[in-house]
């Protein structure tokens, strides 16, 4: 069976590393969260003090990124893949709010998304792989195979970070959640380089009022269909 590249791009929130990751799985792919990656250069540059009444220290940051290596590796007890910073596992650390009301403004910077892409190529060489983000069916694979756009309505999504993070034992205000959920859709849909689209050849999946079990089955049967017509 020929190994696909599936691309599934959309808002914040809307729960596309979870079906990603659940895909991958299921097809025994590889699966890539570019979200968590520029999360990842966010933790990097606060913890660098990088950040000032939040804007980023692009001089310095620039001249930093070329020690920003973000991989992934297999958690064990988990079963699920987490994110790495040079080596240090930061899975939880980047879940944190203070990196979501910083990361678009990180992701939004030119340099940042050209690193980050071009590790995000490297990864994807062989194909097998299921990567989401925003920008993976029109800048980082613009030939996938199959391309997947995820949207839902911004309370939705709010109230759905709201509840993971109080399911954590973090403290959370739906309120301020609710605006950085439509600060960062502004910010990811009108920045200057890849901004946040749906490829023209991307199937859009809403879903505000699906199940997960209803999401999934819709996921799979798209790309059980590509995968059969590739092999056609």
């Amino acid at each position: 069976m020929k190994p696909i590249t599936i691309a599934i791009d959309g808002h914040s929130s809307c729960g596309k590393s979870t079906m990603a990751k659940w895909l991958a799985t299921q097809l025994g792919y590889i699966y890539v969260d570019t979200g968590a990656m520029y999360r990842a250069v966010t933790l990097f540059a606060l913890r660098r003090g990088l950040l000032t009444d939040g804007n980023p220290d692009t001089t310095a940051l620039e001249r930093l990124m070329p020690a920003v290596e973000v991989s992934f590796s297999l958690n064990h007890k988990t079963k699920q893949p987490q994110t790495m910073l040079c080596g240090e596992v930061v899975e939880d650390d980047i879940r944190t709010m203070e990196v979501s009301e910083h990361v678009s403004k990180i992701a939004a910077l030119p340099f940042v998304r050209a690193a980050m892409t071009q590790q995000q190529q490297k990864m994807g060489e062989q194909g097998g792989i299921v990567m989401d983000g925003r920008d993976i069916g029109t800048a980082v694979f613009p030939n996938a195979e199959l391309k997947v756009f995820v949207t839902a309505r911004a309370e939705v999504r709010a109230q759905r970070r709201f509840d993971e993070l109080k399911a954590k034992g973090m403290e959370a205000s739906f309120e301020e959640i609710l605006r950085n959920v439509q600060e960062r859709d502004y910010i990811d849909s009108h920045r200057e380089v890849a901004p946040l689209r749906q490829a023209d050849d991307a199937l859009l999946l809403d879903n505000s009022d699906l199940t997960r079990e209803e999401q999934n089955a819709w996921l799979l049967q798209q790309a059980t269909n590509v995968i059969k017509a590739s092999e056609n």
